[in-house]
């Protein structure tokens, strides 16, 4: 047995949930590691596999209670090949709505069998004072303790969900956010951001060029910069922490579904 780790995380923060996770089990069920980084323009998941005797960690951010259409397009060119998947979704102490149940579809299509799901906080990819340091020490101790749970399950050869899993069909709207990062004065050209963006809309040959139609406001760009030099405007990011205040000020807890 092996543990296949797929991730798309921008900022990180989901990633740092799912090591938790898969962390835990590979100790657990005594095996070995690898990951499919699907933020990767071209990477290791094209025409990736998986295999039967694996267990997938499959992880990636809610934005606006939807899987990224890009995460999902990527999970989709993975071939499942029958391996046991445990989902991950993490979400900025909002919701995660339809998340989990897009995941779930879009992994079941590619061949995973979903024995169970995590929806983990963690800290608002965009207004970081919302979940801000998050997943912190409390989550990472209930994190751990639900992949105990979820090791026992698969050590018990149990193959799908006790109960169905949250979310609607069809699921939510997804808009697009609109929230283009731009560089500020102190960009030094490095090319950081271009070369993570996972939808190549910042340019390579020059990093103050970007297509606002390309850019899923992922943030990717700001987590990587190292002069901490993308943002988005002032007035921009007023009037989103205001929206959000009332619906993200509230502690939430990460859950687990069986």
């Amino acid at each position: 047995m092996n543990i296949c780790e797929i991730v798309f995380s921008p900022t990180g923060a989901t990633r740092r949930a799912a090591d938790v996770v898969s962390g835990r089990l590979a100790e657990r069920l005594g095996c070995g590691s690898r990951t499919l980084d699907l933020m990767r323009r071209e990477g290791a998941w094209c025409g990736a596999s998986c295999s039967g005797d694996e267990v997938a960690v499959i992880a990636v951010p809610s934005f606006g209670g939807r899987v990224p259409s890009v995460a999902a397009e990527r999970l989709a060119a993975v071939d499942g090949g029958g391996a046991r998947a445990v989902l991950v979704c993490a979400y900025g102490n909002r919701a995660f709505e339809d998340t989990i149940a897009e995941l779930e579809d879009v992994a079941t299509a590619a061949g995973f069998r979903v024995v169970a799901a995590v929806a983990a906080v963690t800290e608002h990819s965009i207004v970081r004072r919302y979940g801000a340091g998050r997943p912190d020490e409390e989550d990472v101790r209930r994190l751990g303790g639900y992949a105990d749970r979820i090791a026992e399950r698969l050590a018990s050869g149990a193959a799908g969900p006790l109960s169905p899993l949250p979310g609607n069909r069809p699921y939510r709207e997804s808009k697009r956010v609109g929230l283009v990062p731009e560089p500020t004065r102190s960009c030094t050209g490095c090319g950081a951001c271009a070369a993570r963006c996972p939808v190549g809309a910042i340019a390579a040959d020059d990093v103050r060029k970007v297509d606002a139609g390309k850019c899923i406001s992922c943030m990717a760009c700001v987590a990587v910069c190292p002069e901490g030099a993308r943002r988005i405007s002032r007035l921009k990011m007023a009037a989103v922490t205001a929206m959000l205040r009332k619906v993200c000020s509230e502690r939430r807890e990460s859950e687990l579904f069986l």
